[in-house]
C-alpha cells in the first residue's frame, strides 16, 4: 500500500533539540488482552500486512480489543517503521506509532522452515489472517487459502490488494495513487482550470482500512471460515455516491468545481477579512434560504431554490465571498451561528488540538505520551481501549511462542 506522495522521510525528520532527554528503555512484552480491554478480546488476528490498508485493519481491531499479533520480516519489519516523521525522543516513526497501536509483534521469517511451521500454528489458532501479499504470494509461501481453511474452519482470511484477487489488474501493485486517480477522485478534485488533483494524505488507504474492517467483522459474525477480499479501487469507488449512476444514465460527468458540489451552492471555502478561512455548507434547503438573506440577497428569485443558485453559481459564491471578504472569521462565524447556518473554521492540526470541542471529547488521545487519533467510534457498554502504541520490533516473540507451546488453541 501507499501514502500520498511527499516529502522524504528524510527532509521530514524533526530536528534535535538542544538537550535530549534520555531514551526511555524499550518496554517488556505485554500480555493477551483481557475483557477490560475490549468487546473483541476473545478475537486473535494475525497481521502480516504492510504499510496502511491491511494493518489499518488490524488496527481497529485491536483498538476493540482483538489480540492482534503483528508478524514482521526480520530485516527491518513493517515498511511504517522507516517511514515519514520520528519521533525525536526515541527515534521511532510517528508512522509506526499509530499502525502498531495495541499489537504485539513477533519476528518471524517465513522463508525459514521452521519459522514458517510456527506461523501455521499461529494460524491454526487465530480468527482472523490479515495479509495484503499480491495475488497468489500468499499460496508461494506455503499458506494457500484452503490449506489454511482445512486446518482451521472458522479461520477469516482477509486478504488486501490494490484491484483484487482476480481480474485483469489484479497482479498490477497495489498503489493508493492508482486507485485515487482510476476510481474518479482525481478527476473531480481540483479547481476547474486546474489538473486533477490527488489527496494529500492516505486516504484510499485508510478508507480501505475501514472497509476490511467491517468485511472481517462480517465474516467473523458469520461462524464461517472464508476470505474476505478487499481492494484499494473499490473502496475508493464507494465514496463517490451517484456519480456512476448518473453517468449511466444520465450522461453525467461531473467537473472540478475546486470546493464546490454541483448540486449544493453556496458550498466552499471563503476567505475572510482577517486572513483565515471558512467553510460554508447550505445542503438542506432552509439553511441555504437564510444565508442567502444573511449576504443580502433574500429577495432575489433566482436564488429561491437548489435549481436557482446552481444555475446562478457564479453569482452565488460572489456574493458569498464578498460578504466574508467584508469581515473576520470571528465575526463571519457568529452572523452564521446567529442565523442557524452551517459554517467552520478551516483547521490546521495545530487549530484542531486547541479546539475546545476536541479537548473535551479527546478526540487526540495520548497513548504512551505520543498524541494521536482516539478510538474510531465510542460504544457505551463495551468500549475499546488504547492500550499502547507500536512497539519495537520483535518485542513480543518471545512471549507469542511460549504461549503456543503452552497452548496453541489459546484464544
Amino acid at each position: 500500500m501507499e501514502v500520498s506522495a511527499g516529502p522524504s522521510p528524510e527532509a521530514l525528520e524533526r530536528p534535535e533539540p538542544p538537550e535530549q532527554p534520555a531514551r526511555p528503555a524499550p518496554p517488556g512484552p505485554v500480555g493477551a488482552p483481557t475483557s477490560a480491554d475490549g468487546p473483541l478480546h476473545d478475537v486473535r488476528v494475525i497481521d502480516c500486512a504492510t504499510v496502511l490498508a491491511g494493518p489499518g485493519c488490524a488496527r481497529y481491531l485491536a483498538d476493540f480489543g482483538a489480540d492482534v499479533i503483528k508478524v514482521e520480516r526480520p530485516d527491518g519489519g513493517d515498511t511504517t517503521r522507516a517511514m515519514g516523521w520520528r519521533d525525536h525522543r526515541d527515534d521511532v516513526t510517528l508512522w509506526w506509532k499509530l499502525a502498531g497501536r495495541n499489537k504485539r509483534s513477533v519476528v518471524l521469517d517465513l522463508k525459514d522452515p521452521a519459522d514458517l511451521d510456527r506461523m501455521r500454528r499461529l494460524i491454526d489458532g487465530a480468527d482472523v489472517l490479515i495479509e495484503n501479499f499480491r495475488p497468489g504470494t500468499l499460496e508461494r509461501l506455503g499458506l494457500a487459502p484452503a490449506d489454511l481453511l482445512a486446518r482451521n474452519p472458522r479461520l477469516v482470511i482477509t486478504r488486501v490488494t490494490g484491484f483484487g484477487q482476480d481480474g485483469p489488474y489484479a497482479q498490477r501493485p497495489g498503489f493508493a495513487t492508482l486507485a485515487e486517480a482510476m476510481s474518479g477522485f482525481a478527476a473531480i478534485n481540483g479547481e476547474p482550470d486546474g489538473p486533477p488533483l490527488l489527496p494529500p494524505v492516505a486516504l484510499t488507504d485508510e478508507v480501505a482500512a475501514l472497509v476490511a474492517a467491517f468485511a472481517t467483522l462480517a465474516a467473523v459474525h458469520s461462524g464461517v471460515g472464508q476470505v474476505v477480499d478487499v481492494n484499494l479501487l473499490e473502496s475508493l469507488f464507494q465514496l463517490m455516491g451517484p456519480l456512476m449512476s448518473a453517468w449511466q444514465l444520465e450522461g453525467y460527468l461531473q467537473p472540478r468545481l475546486g470546493a464546490g458540489i454541483p448540486y449544493t451552492v453556496p458550498r466552499g471555502t471563503y476567505r475572510c477579512a482577517d486572513g483565515r478561512w471558512v467553510a460554508i455548507s447550505t445542503s438542506a434547503e432552509s439553511v441555504a434560504q437564510r444565508v442567502i438573506a444573511l449576504v443580502g440577497a433574500g429577495g432575489d428569485e433566482r436564488f429561491a431554490s437548489f435549481a436557482g443558485r446552481v444555475e446562478h453559481r457564479a453569482e452565488v459564491d460572489a456574493l458569498v465571498e464578498d460578504w466574508c471578504a467584508a469581515r473576520p472569521l470571528d465575526q463571519v462565524l457568529a452572523e452564521f451561528e446567529a442565523a442557524h447556518a452551517a459554517a467552520a473554521p478551516v483547521y490546521t492540526m495545530e487549530d484542531l488540538a486547541a479546539d475546545p470541542h476536541v479537548v473535551a471529547r479527546g478526540t487526540v488521545a495520548d497513548v504512551g505520551g505520543v498524541p494521536m487519533q482516539g478510538l474510531v467510534a465510542r460504544l457505551s457498554a463495551t468500549p475499546g481501549r488504547l492500550r499502547y502504541a507500536g512497539r519495537p520490533l520483535g518485542a513480543d516473540t518471545e512471549q507469542v511462542l511460549a504461549e503456543l507451546d503452552e497452548d496453541p488453541s489459546v484464544r
